[in-house]
């Protein structure tokens, strides 16, 4: 078994386009996503709550936004959605988002950032006490796992 993984990732390396370049690579990047549970209705359906987690989490993270922060409410689509904000930030570094439940106690957040090396612990304890929420579910990803640590010319 270890000497097929090790032969499928040296012919992985022959086709990658870094091979034979004397080119580092790195991961480009890093992307949590958190989905939180029994959150207080009154912050899930408060825009200036929304708002604020989006301009404090870029803040806090150290990031540059290059907007203004967008939160919108989102009307119950009578199927699953009953409603409740989505807000948007686009960042220097990729985007922060966040979708409320209120009727459900329940949102889902994302930070994707091409910073390494982000605090995951700070930023779901940051969600989690801004919203009051019970339990968190979270999944930590890295994004760009062969991506060139200089240009390709």
């Amino acid at each position: 078994m270890l000497i097929d993984c090790v032969v499928q990732l040296s012919s992985f390396a022959k086709i990658h386009p870094c091979y034979g370049k004397g080119i580092d690579t790195t991961h480009f990047g890093e992307h949590i996503t958190i989905d939180g549970y029994g959150g207080d209705p009154k912050l899930l359906n408060d825009r200036e709550t929304v708002l604020g987690l989006l301009t404090e989490l870029c803040e806090t993270q150290r990031m540059t936004p290059l907007i203004e922060p967008v939160v919108v409410e989102a009307a119950d689509n009578q199927i699953k959605d009953p409603g409740g904000w989505s807000g948007f930030l686009i960042i220097a570094e990729s985007h922060i988002s966040i979708h409320t439940f209120p009727r459900r106690r329940f949102l889902s957040a994302d930070l994707y950032t091409c910073q390494n090396g982000i605090n995951t612990a700070s930023i779901i304890a940051f969600v989690k006490e801004r919203f009051k929420l019970e339990d968190v579910e979270t999944n930590f990803i890295q994004r760009g796992t062969k991506y060139p640590g200089q240009n390709i010319e």
